[in-house]
């Protein structure tokens, strides 16, 4: 298999930042990230009419998400991106943008986001499903208590010769916490593996 560089994972603060979503109003890929772009605080200006789109529309925005599978509108908003120094994401088009999406399981203000850099998006769904059931309520309301312990902690060591010790009783609050992880496999790839194992059987003739 060719070879893929992953993308580098980031998460973006787009509080009261320009971003822009192109896609109709039925296209549920649109629906979903202009409601992710409103909730991270985003200016967020929605173009439902991808043939419409032009250059100016765009001038300002800091970070541009495209859900149509059209390779010309892909390739044209990418000359607008070199231009006018946008981040850009093309859903499944990754060549002509700059940002991947990845599969995000949330709770309270805990975001966990996962990618397979296109390779295989079911897997990054199932592993986010997995997560999300995971991160109930009981998961954020310890996050919540966690953050609330550290806000003690800083009021008790304000000092900067006390920064040993806050950060020890941090690390503490949070000791005793883990996750489990096990990944189940489909029968066909375990079959797979089972045959890429297998003793090598030489005859006498081969000898």
């Amino acid at each position: 298999m060719k070879s893929v560089t992953p993308f580098y994972p980031v998460s973006l603060n787009l509080q009261g930042r320009r971003c822009v979503v192109i896609g109709a109003r039925d296209d549920r890929e649109a629906v979903e990230k202009a409601a992710a772009l409103e909730e991270s605080g985003a200016d967020l200006l929605w173009l439902t009419d991808p043939s419409a789109v032009v250059e100016e529309d765009l001038r300002d925005a800091f970070f541009v998400i495209s859900t149509p599978q059209d390779e010309r509108l892909s390739a044209r908003l990418r000359e607008y991106a070199d231009r006018h120094r946008f981040l850009l994401c093309c859903i499944d088009q990754p060549r002509y943008g700059f940002v991947a999406m990845a599969a995000i399981a949330k709770a309270g203000p805990v975001r966990v986001s996962v990618s397979t850099t296109g390779l295989a998006p079911r897997v990054g769904k199932n592993l986010k499903v997995a997560l999300q059931r995971a991160m109930d309520g009981t998961f954020e309301r310890f996050i919540e208590c966690l953050a609330t312990q550290k806000e003690r902690i800083k009021r008790r060591y304000r000092s900067a010769e006390q920064g040993g010790l806050r950060r020890k009783e941090m690390i503490r609050v949070a000791d005793g916490f883990d996750a489990e992880v096990r990944f189940i496999y489909p029968e066909w790839f375990e079959e797979e593996l089972a045959l890429s194992f297998a003793p090598q059987v030489i005859d006498d003739e081969q000898r």
